[in-house]
């Protein structure tokens, strides 16, 4: 992958979630870029590689110099005994993934787990030359064994793109347990926060930026207080549009009830926040299949998704969570319902708890069988 470390994103969080799971039982190795702040490394219980880099500024990931010491690497790979190679990028350390599999004849699988165009959009500032690197990202899925689609509205989204190898469904997990100790975990958001003891509380979490539909959240929060809702609104991250957010929150004169927190690396505390939140706002068109949807869903707080968007695919609508059509007035509409069905809301509460809270041990074995199924293949062809 190209990012690990002291960096953070889902994608990291994802692999951290299954090495560690897997280490219990398998011989993991980890191959990233190197960035200066290696020191923890020996404190995971799986192997580290590597790979010298340079920065890609404002994307947080980097680029290993992979073509430029390919012969150096080459030889380094040689003496290891990989069975698989699993990609979670297509950038340069994915192309070398591809590449380490094919010298050493054995699979190599790649996760899916961005919509590029989105991303590609938003840093290259041109629609055709986003569509064009999209079609260049798709050559090394294409030379992979097999892809991991994280739902099933992903695998549409990437046979647009242009993939044409075979796709294996294997949904997120979360390593997120329910709080145990319910009221201390209330009592220390409600005093954190200033936050009522009966007060309703709406919560995003993830990089405050606009493909994430943020403003899509602010002003329907907007439309709610103008009707005379009552409630707190907690925007947990931080990110690239995180300044223009707070600006927003400003004039719309919401500061008494929208608090930006910031990054919380604390997953205890993180936890308790989740479960103190009564409705996950997530109308983001950009994700694939999000970790925070399933986090809020370990502390039974369901989520509202856009109608429609592939990050809402592993959820029914009124049975694990919920969905409205991107309009302010109507997702509005929307909120009002929900919290004022009560038999309805904890319905799906539960749904939400029991259908999308998977452990990450539990995915990381589903992952696992798949590898030697992969390598099973590869040994009889």
């Amino acid at each position: 992958m190209d990012s690990f470390y002291p960096d953070i994103n889902g994608v990291i969080l994802v692999m951290e979630n299954l090495l560690r799971c897997m280490s219990e039982y398998a011989d993991v190795t980890l191959v990233v870029p190197k960035t200066g702040s290696e020191k923890d490394d020996k404190n995971y219980p799986f192997k580290i590689i590597r790979i010298d880099s340079v920065p890609l500024l404002k994307t947080g990931y980097r680029l290993g110099m992979v073509d430029l010491e390919y012969s150096r690497l080459k030889r380094k790979f040689k003496k290891l005994d990989f069975d698989i190679i699993h990609i979670h990028s297509p950038f340069a350390l994915g192309r070398l993934g591809v590449r380490v599999a094919r010298d050493k004849k054995i699979p190599c699988i790649a996760t899916m787990h961005t919509r590029w165009e989105f991303e590609l959009k938003k840093y290259l500032k041109s629609n055709k030359i986003a569509s064009m690197g999209v079609k260049h990202l798709i050559k090394t899925y294409n030379k992979c064994d097999k892809c991991i689609a994280l739902n099933k509205a992903l695998m549409k989204v990437y046979r647009d793109y242009g993939y044409t190898g075979e796709f294996e469904l294997i949904n997120n997990g979360t390593d997120l347990e329910t709080v145990k100790d319910k009221k201390k975990a209330l009592d220390l958001v409600n005093k954190q926060y200033n936050i009522g003891k009966n007060e309703t509380v709406f919560l995003f979490v993830g990089r405050i930026i606009s493909v994430k539909n943020i403003y899509f959240i602010l002003d329907t929060l907007k439309e709610l207080k103008a009707r005379g809702k009552k409630f707190k609104m907690l925007f947990v991250g931080s990110g690239p549009d995180f300044n223009e957010l707070k600006s927003r929150i400003h004039k719309y004169d919401m500061e008494d009830c929208v608090i930006m927190t910031g990054k919380i690396l604390d997953r205890e505390l993180l936890k308790a926040i989740y479960y103190r939140a009564t409705l996950f706002l997530f109308p983001s068109l950009f994700d694939s299949s999000s970790l925070v949807q399933i986090e809020a869903a370990s502390q039974e707080t369901p989520t509202i998704f856009i109608e429609g968007s592939v990050t809402s695919d592993t959820v029914e609508n009124n049975i694990n969570g919920f969905t409205e059509k991107e309009d302010v007035e109507l997702f509005a509409n929307r909120i009002e319902e929900i919290l004022n069905d009560k038999e309805l809301y904890e319905k799906v509460q539960k749904g939400a708890k029991n259908d999308l809270a998977k452990p990450w041990s539990e995915i990381a074995k589903e992952t696992y069988k798949f590898y030697l199924k992969m390598i099973e293949l590869n040994e009889k062809n």
